[in-house]
């Protein structure tokens, strides 16, 4: 491990301890082998004027549950630091008392809730103070010698602290191995199955020493050779079966989930592990994971559904036997899985909270092979690891970030997505909480949609195999499908079936009706296992009330919408809803070009501003409209209604 540290970076901050504190804080949230998603902590001690014209020294902490690679000055909380010093004198003090004085001796009370370590960094006499949870340092002390190891590697150049719970207990204890302590003769604290703390007048020489005894351990461990334990492995796919897998967790959870599967070759060799079983469910690597993660994975073999089971079986024990008869139980539900052949799988709310869940998991299992290879993987006791899951201050960390959108871990995709109806209605289910895929011929869809979790893929919807690899990427990417909306469609020029061509009239055929036939069929095997699931036709007012000169379309539309009564009745016993939507006159759309939108508006003796209003209700129809009853349908509005036809043309006298 290097240091990151850059003079010429550092030099726009020497004058300013708060937005150094923040650089030196960012290197260290760059390197994950130190800290992951929230983990970790920081501070910088300082003097402070205050409104009286009194001098304060104030400790800026960074702010409970704040990402270390995302921080800013507002990050942090500016506590009184002689408050936080007293607090540590104390001989007892609970978690509501801890949290209602660090709030009350905060300078800024819209700033974050200060870390539970805040105690603890006002009691270390020195200016910076970092803590992280470094791996190596993890690992090695994770084992049946690890106290005997961490004093092989670092003698007497560290304090070693055992592991007691965070927040005042473990700064209470700290208080009183340091009371005599030469701080000058030691280069950090590392707290046993926990982390490291180090600490200096300077910011750079604080984040160095952590680099320094984050890359002893490192060398240590490349010393023993037990990098050559990491195994490897080729992954199986079966893309059905994590469909299932996903659908399963989120009945366990009780909310949609989204899963991702880690295929890579460490994850596949990890899951491959003869022993796999025993070493995974010892525990996690540290317990500030057991939030995210939960105390151990699921181990996925033959029978889906019973392991599932039997993981929320085993849960609910856990919690008989650890609880003090005044805790709720949490969900039952596994966080991550371990799937011999096929990799790992995180779960989560949201494509961000199933990647953290990842990212910690790939962590763990390698520092478990490494730990195994060293003499033996040993974590903390169950007691202390319930006692981390189920503390307070902890659960505020996750309490804050809970989503209430409706179609929340939703999977959705949407066809014709780069413009028109279709792009309103992926961005409609995204805000909605979906995760979305749009697919468009049109090359640009993958600059409208490039997020991790809002995606756009290049696919011609005529092509069987093209349709089939982006159904396939959805299911690999997030672990099934929920919702589909199909959408994408051509408005062919006005012609009388006599002057028809059979060139427009096929094509039509196959891009309104055959290409849609072809998705739905590709999606039905993994909608069956999604959660709600829900298919959306956008099909056209000319159905219930064609016109003239659209013959290629409007029986393209009613052939669909035919397409969609029979599959409502087929998949219902399934409890997939199936529903269509008739819009009219949409004409922010891609098939309502200036030549068409004429034509039409001069076959009804209109101006085209008229033509636009001609409805009941005299109003423009735009995509949002539709879009909003497209998510209505993937909604509970809908959850009991299938084969429904719902015009959203502002009222047309044909139609009614």
């Amino acid at each position: 491990m290097i240091s990151l540290w850059n003079d010429n970076e550092a030099k726009a901050f020497l004058n300013d301890p708060l937005q150094l504190r923040v650089y030196t804080s960012r290197l260290l949230g760059l390197e994950p082998e130190l800290v992951l998603h929230g983990g970790g902590n920081t501070s910088v001690k300082v003097k402070k004027e205050n409104t009286f014209g009194d001098i304060e020294e104030i400790l800026y902490v960074k702010g409970s549950g704040v990402d270390l690679t995302e921080l800013q000055p507002a990050g942090f909380a500016p506590v009184k630091l002689e408050v936080l010093e007293r607090m540590a004198s104390q001989e007892k003090l609970d978690d509501a008392d801890l949290l209602r004085l660090q709030r009350t001796s905060m300078l800024d009370p819209d700033s974050p809730n200060p870390s539970i370590e805040a105690v603890l960094h006002a009691i270390i006499p020195f200016k910076y103070v970092d803590h992280t949870h470094a791996d190596s340092v993890v690992t090695i002390s994770n084992n049946e010698r690890g106290e005997k190891l961490i004093r092989e590697i670092y003698k007497d150049r560290v304090l070693i602290v055992p592991y007691v719970m965070p927040g005042f207990i473990l700064a209470k204890k700290v208080y009183e191995l340091t009371r005599n302590l030469d701080w000058s003769k030691v280069e950090g604290i590392i707290l046993l199955n926990h982390g490291v703390f180090t600490f200096a007048d300077d910011a750079r020489t604080s984040y160095e020493k952590m680099i320094h005894i984050a890359s002893l351990a490192d060398d240590y461990l490349k010393k023993q050779g037990v990098f050559d334990s990491v195994a490897k492995a080729e992954p199986v796919e079966d893309l059905l079966s994590l469909a299932r897998i996903r659908h399963q967790v989120s009945v366990a959870k009780g909310d949609t989930m989204i899963a991702r599967l880690d295929q890579s070759p460490a994850a596949c060799g990890f899951a491959n592990l003869s022993d796999v079983d025993s070493i995974v469910t010892r525990g996690p690597m540290t317990l500030d994971h057991v939030i995210r993660t939960k105390p151990v994975p699921v181990i996925l073999k033959n029978d889906i559904e019973k392991d599932i089971a039997d993981y929320s079986l085993k849960y609910k024990k856990y919690f008989d036997r650890n609880t003090d008869g005044n805790l709720t139980c949490l969900d039952t539900a596994p966080r991550w899985g371990v799937w011999p052949e096929h990799g790992s799988i995180s779960f989560g709310r949201s494509v961000k909270e199933a990647d953290v869940v990842a990212d910690i998991a790939g962590h763990t299992m390698r520092a478990i092979q490494l730990g195994e290879a060293l003499g033996g993987w040993k974590p903390l006791p169950e007691k202390d690891i319930f006692h981390m899951e189920y503390w307070t201050l902890q659960q505020a960390k996750l309490k804050k970030k809970e989503s209430s959108l409706e179609l929340q871990g939703k999977i959705a995709l949407i066809t014709g997505a780069a413009s028109g109806i279709g792009r309103a209605c992926a961005e409609a289910l995204y805000e909605q909480g979906s995760v979305v895929v749009g697919l468009d011929i049109n090359p640009e869809i993958t600059g409208i949609f490039n997020q991790q979790d809002r995606a756009g893929l290049t696919c011609d919807i005529t092509d069987d195999k093209a349709v089939q690899e982006a159904v396939e990427f959805i299911v690999r990417s997030f672990g099934g499908l929920d919702i589909l909306v199909t959408n994408a469609g051509i408005f062919p020029a006005s012609r009388s079936i006599e002057e028809m061509d059979d060139e427009s009239w096929n094509r039509s055929m196959e891009i309104n009706l055959t290409s849609h036939q072809r998705l739905l069929k590709a999606c039905i095997p993994y909608l069956k296992q999604g959660i709600d699931p829900a298919v959306i036709f956008i099909a056209s007012k000319n159905v219930p009330a064609p016109g003239p000169g659209a013959s290629a379309y409007s029986v393209a539309k009613a052939g669909l919408t035919q397409l969609a009564r029979i599959a409502a009745m087929e998949l219902a016993v399934f409890g997939i809803r199936v529903n269509i939507v008739h819009p009219d006159a949409v004409f922010d759309t891609g098939i309502w070009t200036q030549e068409v939108l004429e034509g039409r508006a001069k076959h009804y003796g209109l101006t085209v501003a008229e033509y636009k209003t001609k409805n009941l209700l005299k109003t423009e129809v735009t995509s949002k409209d539709v879009a909003a009853m497209v998510c209505a349908m993937a909604g509970r509005a809908f959850a009991k209604t299938t084969g429904a036809q719902v015009p959203v043309d502002g009222g047309n006298e044909r139609v009614i």
